[in-house]
């Protein structure tokens, strides 16, 4: 188990990132280059890879506190509304005044594969004064939560304030990432597409992800977690140890957000179930993301706590 050295019983998880609004478009495929193709329904829904990853475990049960900006209209306000409504606290969420709130374009295809196109709007605002002002439930968190949506800095102020595990997902890619976001979080976690982007290597098998994951702990990482989708995920340390956790076998319908119910599921064990080695505590958010995407939407169709059969 990855242990942070602390001794509180708060069981606290901060998360610093990003809020956007998902427009949610459904189509038979994806498209291609230049190409027009009729949709079957358009919806929306709240999303961002900061927020989602907050509802993620604050659904299971985790006590979150959520670091992040907002637009001056409608969506900021019932944003901030919705992230109340599913126990996330709020008090360092701010409203920012020369700003949209974040938006997110997505396909999804009966496939369940996505395309997304981000405009971070607010989002892009957050900066490490918002971070010194939450430095307080920062520095008490058992897990911090970051993710790559927001400015670099910000996450980088963010794990300097840290005292307990942190987590930073990788997403979206960085090629030219700071040095300090690799070796500062205690797990670097991203999926096939993030890794091949940060080592320069083409990953598309279980063994590429191997080569990607020792780039990654050689450029500095502590512990890698690479999702493999459908496949699980690879565990891997300095120590040498790499564990194929697997993930089980589901029928997709939408895996948007799948990710985010990962880290979401995983920020909440390492907080919650600091019994639970951390190969358990991977297995078990492979567990909640497959379960994700038997349902459309992304923060809706993350589990509660009786995915894992526990309470």
């Amino acid at each position: 188990m990855i242990s942070s050295g602390r001794t509180s019983t708060s069981n606290s998880i901060v998360v610093v990132g990003s809020c956007m609004i998902d427009f949610i478009s459904y189509a038979p495929r994806l498209p291609k280059s230049g190409e027009t193709i009729k949709g079957s329904k358009c919806v929306t829904h709240f999303g961002g890879k900061g927020a989602n990853q907050a509802v993620a475990a604050a659904k299971l049960g985790g006590n979150v506190t959520m670091v992040g900006r907002v637009g001056v209209d409608d969506w900021g306000t019932r944003y901030i509304e919705h992230l109340k409504h599913l126990n996330v606290n709020t008090d360092h969420v701010k409203i920012t005044l020369d700003a949209q709130t974040g938006i997110a374009q997505i396909i999804v295809a009966n496939s369940g594969e996505n395309l997304i196109v981000i405009t971070c709007g607010a989002n892009d605002k957050l900066d490490e004064k918002d971070v010194v002002l939450a430095d307080t439930v920062i520095k008490a968190a058992d897990v911090l939560v970051l993710q790559l949506e927001t400015p670099p800095e910000v996450a980088i102020k963010a794990l300097e304030l840290c005292k307990g595990i942190s987590i930073l997902n990788g997403a979206p890619a960085i090629a030219n990432i700071d040095s300090k976001l690799l070796s500062m979080p205690t797990i670097f976690c991203v999926n096939e597409l993030e890794a091949a982007t940060f080592t320069g290597l083409p990953v598309k098998s279980e063994s590429d992800a191997r080569k990607a994951g020792v780039e990654l702990l050689n450029k500095g990482c502590n512990n890698v977690i690479i999702t493999l989708g459908r496949q699980g995920a690879l565990l891997m340390s300095k120590t040498g140890k790499t564990i194929h956790v697997p993930s089980p076998v589901v029928a997709a319908v939408d895996t948007t957000g799948a990710g985010d119910a990962f880290i979401g599921a995983l920020a909440y064990l390492l907080a919650n179930r600091k019994e639970m080695s951390m190969e358990m505590c991977v297995g078990l958010a492979c567990v909640a993301a497959a379960d994700s995407v038997t349902r459309p939407g992304t923060q809706r169709s993350f589990p509660g706590i009786e995915v894992f059969g526990m309470s």
